[in-house]
């Protein structure tokens, strides 16, 4: 079923003894403002999504190598494993290769994709560019963060005849703790462009809750990620009766601690009290 109404939605996370997100160029510390508020990039929410999906059933486009599960090493491989898209590409017919991608990948008729490959196999010169109707921001905490540094020292030996001993091998760095805020919204202009459907919205929409489910590692350990609220705001046309700046600002996410920094749940409130009582609200609590 096609999309038919606008959609927007906010999302509120939170962080404890975990690294969200880090930055390569600074060490792999933890993003941050140089006020000090924590930041988590659209592109990191986005591979969260896609993971989530993918253990939905959904067929995802750009896997990462560890989630990999039709045996493909690069996107090129797998665009060329599509008959539809080689066709696409010898006929040079890039309407074609669109639509089919987007019928193929749930994350190409989500957010866009660009399939730009050299030539000779998949893509064969052909270069093609997707606007998925899925826009997310960064997501931000709503106070500044306190980070946490600690040494990592091995203590075993790497070579044969290695002498054992606890030398520094790094730097691990956590947010002690935060709670972090992104905003998104669903064009249902685009999404006709793409075969964006509703089922697909309701797919994101229970994504958005789950994103952390199975998402454990050394930089976040599991439980260290939660998903406190997740605001889906269904308007009754395409083109909906207020922007979308307008419903995210709607919801207020509010600190006990003032500009302090957080140091539990306890910490944060919801100000839920919006004006914009003609447009249907679905709120998911993990509280």
């Amino acid at each position: 079923m096609s999309l038919e109404h606008k959609i927007d939605f906010k999302v509120v996370i939170s962080v404890k003894d975990a690294n969200p997100n880090g930055d390569p160029l600074n060490g792999n510390r933890p993003r941050q403002t140089m006020e000090g508020y924590g930041e988590i990039s659209d592109v990191a929410i986005k591979r969260k999504l896609r993971n989530a999906l993918q253990d939905q059933g959904q067929k995802i486009f750009v896997q990462s190598d560890d989630r990999a599960t039709d045996g493909f090493k690069s996107l090129k491989e797998r665009a060329g494993a599509i008959d539809g898209l080689k066709e696409a590409q010898e006929k040079k017919d890039t309407a074609a290769y669109a639509r089919i991608a987007c019928q193929e990948w749930f994350d190409v008729r989500a957010f866009g994709s660009v399939f730009a490959f050299k030539k000779g196999g998949a893509g064969n010169g052909l270069s093609v560019g997707v606007r998925g109707p899925v826009s997310i921001q960064m997501a931000k905490s709503i106070t500044p963060i306190e980070i946490n540094e600690m040494q990592i020292t091995k203590s075993v030996n790497s070579e044969p005849g290695e002498k054992k001993s606890s030398d520094t091998m790094g730097m691990k760095f956590t947010v002690d703790y935060g709670v972090y805020v992104f905003n998104g919204s669903i064009s249902p202009q685009l999404a006709e462009k793409t075969g964006f459907s509703a089922e697909d919205a309701e797919a994101l929409h229970q994504a958005l809750i789950h994103m952390f489910d199975n998402d454990s590692s050394a930089a976040r350990p599991a439980g260290s990620m939660e998903v406190l609220k997740v605001y889906w705001w269904e308007h009754n046309s395409k083109a909906g009766q207020h922007s979308p700046a307008q419903m995210h600002r709607s919801i207020k996410v509010l600190s006990k601690t003032g500009d302090q920094v957080m140091r539990s749940v306890a910490d944060v409130e919801f100000d839920e009290s919006h004006e914009y009582d003609d447009v249907d609200v679905e709120i998911y609590s993990g509280l």
